[in-house]
């Protein structure tokens, strides 16, 4: 496993925030949101939070590397449900020369209701490769 950060549940301490609305087609027979569908809110965020930077995924993708998800964590603390506003607040948590950690923490009104942890490897032709330049400073910007 390597999974190594305990995500915070103090929104303070993330450097952005995605906010999406639950879809009623997101939710179970009790109006809950399945527990499959965070893996999507997070990859969400993720995407939007490479795009606020300068880095929109497809240009990563185009230039000959990929981010695959290598692990995937989530605590469900509260449920989720229809309508929600939920904001999706993420960080840089760790990185190596090939794979980073990102932390994840869902609120409802400043209510944690997540926290999660995806971990990501650089990947070229289907090989591991080093992480782009641009990501290790990130991690360097966030004192990690």
């Amino acid at each position: 496993m390597r999974t190594s950060v305990t995500p915070s549940t103090d929104p303070t301490d993330y450097a952005y925030t995605h906010r999406l609305r639950v879809r009623f087609a997101e939710t179970d027979a009790m109006g809950i949101v399945h527990h499959s569908r965070y893996l999507p809110y997070l990859e969400e965020a993720r995407v939007e939070y490479l795009r606020s930077i300068g880095h929109p995924y497809h240009e990563i993708h185009e230039a000959g590397t990929d981010l695959a998800v290598l692990e995937a964590f989530v605590q469900y603390r509260l449920p989720l449900r229809f309508d929600d506003l939920v904001d999706v607040h993420l960080r840089m948590a760790q990185t190596t020369r090939t794979t980073f950690q990102m932390a994840y923490l869902l609120c409802v009104d400043d209510a944690a209701h997540a926290t999660a942890v995806t971990v990501h490897g650089a990947v070229m032709n289907n090989r591991p490769t080093r992480l782009p330049s641009w990501l290790g400073e990130l991690a360097d910007q966030s004192g990690i």
